[in-house]
């Protein structure tokens, strides 16, 4: 039997494959520009992201807990 190469001629360099990788909304956020919005759009936004630190304060929170009886439980 011989191989025979699958799509030799599309072979996808580096700059393919990070292209069609979804950029980081974090980074898009901060680099959106605010002139356009509105007061209340900033006002939603300010909102959405209070409410986002609050989830990632409880989820720090909760992993914290987590590692603590980790380290209680396998302590030598």
């Amino acid at each position: 039997m011989v191989a025979t190469r699958v799509n030799a001629g599309d072979a996808m360099d580096d700059d393919d494959f990070f292209a069609a990788r979804p950029a980081d909304p974090l980074a898009m956020l901060v680099k959106q520009e605010l002139g356009p919005l509105s007061i209340d759009e900033l006002s939603a936004r300010m909102a959405a992201l209070r409410g986002e630190i609050g989830r990632i304060e409880a989820h720090l929170a909760e992993v914290s807990r987590h590692r603590s009886a980790a380290d209680e439980l396998f302590k030598r």
